[in-house]
């Protein structure tokens, strides 16, 4: 992952802020930087979604193809992963600097996202057992500043709330086979609940104070206590989690369904404008 040098007194001076609830920013502990979300900014996918959160900027893209079910859940579609650290986030993901990095996350992304607690997978299901829809999801980090889980899940979940799967009709030929055919009407789609969709919060613990969103700065100033958390911090950690994972929920469906309802209207910003 990215990193910076900092000074011992740049060490100090962010410390002292976060214990007294003022970082570097102005923001408070539990705040998150300034966020911005659009939705549907590559023409070429089924959904797609860009998100800048402070200095942190991520692209996603989602493409549904048909495949075969997994044996084990024949009646269920499913998720993959990819994450392409450009080398333009940051010079140390040049050539395969960043490849650790972006397996480290897709194996995050697949365990928080492709289960039945996030999306009803069920229903990327065509026909058990011989077809289901597999929704390749493709991230792209543009610019690195921290906090790279939390600003990947946002974008991966706005992008499935604005993913479109074309409607599936089945049909026998002469000789019993199964036909597939897809609607090419674009508004004879199935859209995805993304309402249990979770948005990862990640913490990290600043001298004695625990933040969220750290920047690289911040991030910096807890590698030295590296090690070790005790019980009671795990547990304050876990409960301003769930506290800020709920308040961010409910403002970005919001923000989502609000930009959806504009239709052509909402205007494209960026150099994806």
């Amino acid at each position: 992952m990215a990193t910076v040098q900092v000074s011992e007194a740049e060490k100090v001076y962010i410390m002292h802020g976060v214990r007294d609830d003022l970082r570097v920013d102005g923001r408070g502990c539990e705040d998150y930087r300034h966020m911005e979300i659009e939705t549907d900014v590559v023409s070429n996918t089924d959904g797609s979604a860009k998100v800048t959160l402070g200095h942190t900027a991520i692209l996603v893209g989602i493409k549904a193809e048909i495949g075969k079910p997994r044996p084990m859940v024949a009646d269920e579609g499913f998720l993959e992963f990819f994450v392409d650290c450009s080398a333009n986030a940051t010079p140390e993901f040049e050539g395969r600097g960043g490849d650790e990095l972006g397996t480290e996350l897709s194996n995050t992304l697949y365990k928080v996202f492709n289960n039945r607690n996030s999306i009803d997978l069920r229903t990327l299901c065509i026909s058990p057992g011989e077809h289901c829809w597999v929704l390749y999801i493709d991230v792209l980090l543009l610019q690195c500043d921290g906090n790279l889980f939390d600003a990947i899940s946002v974008a991966v979940k706005a992008a499935l709330f604005n993913t479109r799967i074309p409607k599936v009709h089945i049909s026998e030929d002469e000789e019993g086979g199964k036909e597939i055919e897809l609607s090419d009407d674009p508004y004879d789609c199935m859209r995805l609940n993304v309402e249990n969709v979770p948005c990862i919060v990640t913490l990290c613990k600043v001298g004695h104070r625990h933040v969220v969103d750290a920047t690289l700065l911040e991030k910096a100033c807890s590698e030295g206590g590296r090690g070790s958390l005790d019980p009671e911090s795990i547990f304050e950690m876990t409960e301003t989690g769930k506290r800020v994972g709920k308040a961010l929920h409910a403002p970005l469906m919001e923000v989502l369904q609000k930009e959806e309802s504009l239709g052509k209207k909402r205007q494209k910003v960026g150099f994806l404008g």
